[in-house]
């Protein structure tokens, strides 16, 4: 019980600062009148209605000393220095000054602390001057002391808060700046896993729709070809399925967790052949072409190059109806030029100026990932008609996959 008082109590007189500042000068107050009344050795003037006035003066504008700390103690000096030369108590009416010269420090620049302290320790000098007996060097000596103490005090608590403000602004700052990372992760994330949705969904739906729709068209006349359809439709969505299931595994699993090394959800440049022969079965003839002599990519570069092919065919399958399909691989000393070219329509009876005006999500994450490799890519439709697809990225030096083996396919 006694703790949880004590612990209201400064509560109250912490929140309250004005209310302590109040509480202190009216016990300075009157500790200084009462030691005028009880020792009157010290002073040629009896203490009188003057006196207490003037120590009232001194001592009550402490109240004040956080708002207008400079003022206090112009007033509280001026006062004393009153109360000093009228005769009264040469040593009361001093105290004062100090804890006022203290908030001086704390609140003010030092320029401004130092000329409080001159005043400060005038005041001090002629209390410690009128006291009988005093040697002059002890008059500069005691006040020198008191007032250094306090000012120094004062400067080192300014110090403190000061730093502890920029301390609390470098945290703050190193919270908003977390924050923001920490957003912009979320968001690449984000975007990351939305353009593998769109290249996982996209392309095995349109091969899908291109199957159901030639069984459905040859299911009476070639039960043959229905059936093969009816076989690649099942093949596709079960690839896409397994693909959306590592792919939202890698979403659950956390960064640290050793099941992450044992699951490969980025497809690449090796599942090439695979990725052909499904839209080779939709119709697309599909022809590869290396120039230059292969060479090894990164996984992420892999993938990349993987997902260009893959948009371009699934654009080819979904607008250009049945056509032919070059993807030609140019390896340079340090670029790899991959061209994608058709020659069927570049869309379902729509001119060029809508193909090219009305980009989808695939060109776009197209754009991304070229884009996040530093490379550049062109797309449009050629002169001799259909649609091509020019992207040049550089190599990078780092170790990445085994080479792609493309010589089955070309």
């Amino acid at each position: 019980m006694y703790s949880y008082a004590r612990a209201s109590w400064w509560r109250i007189f912490t929140a309250r600062p004005l209310l302590v500042d109040t509480v202190i000068a009216v016990a300075l107050t009157a500790i200084m009148w009462m030691w005028e009344l009880s020792d009157i050795r010290y002073g040629s003037r009896p203490p009188d209605g003057l006196s207490l006035a003037l120590t009232i003066a001194v001592n009550m504008p402490l109240a004040l000393r956080r708002r207008m700390p400079c003022t206090v103690l112009i007033i509280s000096c001026a006062m004393s220095l009153v109360h000093l030369a009228l005769g009264y108590h040469s040593q009361v009416n001093k105290m004062g000054a100090l804890l006022v010269l203290y908030t001086v420090a704390v609140h003010r620049p030092v320029a401004v602390s130092l000329a409080g302290a001159v005043i400060t320790f005038g005041l001090w000098w002629c209390s410690s001057m009128a006291f009988p007996g005093t040697k002059f060097w002890m008059a500069v000596v005691w006040p020198l002391m008191a007032v250094g103490f306090t000012w120094a005090f004062g400067s080192a608590t300014r110090m403190v808060i000061e730093s502890n403000q920029l301390l609390t602004e470098l945290t703050q700052r190193l919270r908003d700046e977390q924050e923001n990372k920490a957003r912009l992760a979320v968001a690449q994330e984000r975007t990351r896993i939305a353009r593998e949705l769109h290249d996982v969904v996209a392309h095995h739906l349109s091969v899908v729709a291109v199957q159901a729709e030639l069984g459905q068209y040859v299911l009476s006349t070639d039960p043959a070809t229905a059936g093969t359809a009816l076989a690649t439709i099942a093949d596709t969505t079960r690839e896409a399925l397994d693909e959306m299931r590592l792919l939202l595994l890698i979403l659950r699993i956390g960064a640290d967790d050793e099941r992450e090394a044992h699951y490969d959800v980025t497809p690449g440049l090796g599942d090439l052949g695979t990725l052909i022969e499904r839209v080779r079965t939709a119709g697309v003839t599909v022809e590869v072409t290396v120039t230059g002599k292969e060479k090894p990519l990164p996984q992420g570069l892999d993938l990349c190059v993987y997902r260009i092919i893959q948009e371009c065919l699934t654009n080819v399958v979904k607008h250009a109806a049945p056509t032919r399909v070059r993807v030609t691989f140019i390896y340079g000393v340090s670029i790899l030029t991959l061209q994608v070219c058709d020659d069927g329509r570049l869309g379902i009876g729509q001119p060029v100026e809508v193909i090219q005006n009305t980009p989808g999500q695939g060109l776009i994450g197209m754009t991304e990932r070229v884009k996040l490799y530093q490379g550049t890519i062109t797309t449009g439709p050629r002169p001799t008609g259909g649609f091509q697809v020019v992207a040049t990225l550089p190599l990078l030096t780092r170790p990445g996959r085994e080479p792609s083996t493309l010589t089955s396919e070309r």
